[in-house]
């Protein structure tokens, strides 16, 4: 039986390199995830600031929170 995937949001701007490569990294992987503009949402942008994170890009991944790209960490995370 196939294992459900955890919920992932990842938070970005337009311009973040690392938000390009962390997309790039979860697609490589075939991981579904939802991508926030906090450039757009500044609820959003609280809601990182709040979990500690004041740079993007910022993972939400079930219930915990990734600030930065931190490959080994979101790969343990999602069981990778």
């Amino acid at each position: 039986m196939e294992k459900k995937q955890k919920k992932v949001v990842l938070f970005t701007t337009p311009t973040c390199k690392w938000c390009t490569t962390a997309k790039n990294h979860l697609k490589s992987h075939g991981i579904k995830f939802k991508v926030i503009d906090i450039s757009k949402d500044q609820k959003a942008a609280k809601d990182c600031e709040q979990h500690g994170c004041r740079g993007v890009p910022v993972y939400l991944i079930g219930s915990q929170w990734i600030c930065g790209f931190d490959q080994k960490k979101v790969e343990k995370v999602l069981n990778l």
